[in-house]
């Protein structure tokens, strides 16, 4: 089985939410499987210390996810137009990935939401881009050829599937945010598949 990581940081569900859409994309492709990691909290000196192991749901990101899997999806929530902490914080711990040129050629695409509609999205997705960028990645994005591209109103983007959850976090996933993270699940999958 090809394995395409779908990779994530979600503090109040909605990423997670768009990460499980993609994951179902991934397996939409025959031979393919998502393998669904998620990455710690940061935490302050002030606050309790990280546990080891999540008290639900997705594992753990480690470097040999990484290495093993044949592509990448990324996701993060916007934090000021960036990714969170948490997303870079395990990034800048990828040091030996680079080294090794382990994600040089395997393909990537990013996924985000925002508590408002012009809260970053678009910068999020890009700013996830750079350190894939420099692991020798290769992004991809979401075509117009994706009907839902020019009939969301909400989230969705050539850059990345993305979703628009409210000031807090409350706003249901619309059916155009799905569609579009499915479709970019199924197509990292079908462009890993080709690359191998």
């Amino acid at each position: 089985m090809t394995e395409i990581l779908v990779l994530y940081y979600s503090l109040h569900g909605a990423v997670k939410q768009l990460a499980r859409h993609l994951a179902h994309g991934v397996e939409s492709v025959p031979g393919c499987q998502a393998r669904v990691r998620t990455v710690p909290k940061v935490m302050s000196e002030r606050d309790a210390p990280a546990r080891l192991v999540p008290d639900a749901g997705a594992p753990y990101a480690s470097l040999d996810d990484l290495r093993q899997c044949a592509g990448l999806a990324l996701g993060s929530p916007t934090r000021f137009g960036n990714m969170a902490a948490a997303m870079k914080y395990f990034w800048d711990g990828t040091l030996d990935l680079w080294l090794e040129g382990a994600l040089v050629g395997k393909p990537a695409c990013v996924f985000t939401s925002t508590a408002s509609l012009h809260g970053g999205q678009e910068t999020t997705l890009l700013s996830m881009m750079l350190p894939l960028l420099h692991q020798g990645m290769l992004i991809m994005g979401l075509p117009y050829t994706q009907p839902e591209l020019n009939q969301t109103r909400a989230g969705g983007t050539p850059y990345g599937a993305s979703h628009w959850a409210g000031l807090e976090g409350k706003h249901p996933i619309h059916e155009e945010e799905r569609r579009l993270a499915f479709a970019q699940g199924r197509r990292i999958a079908e462009l890993a598949l080709k690359l191998a």
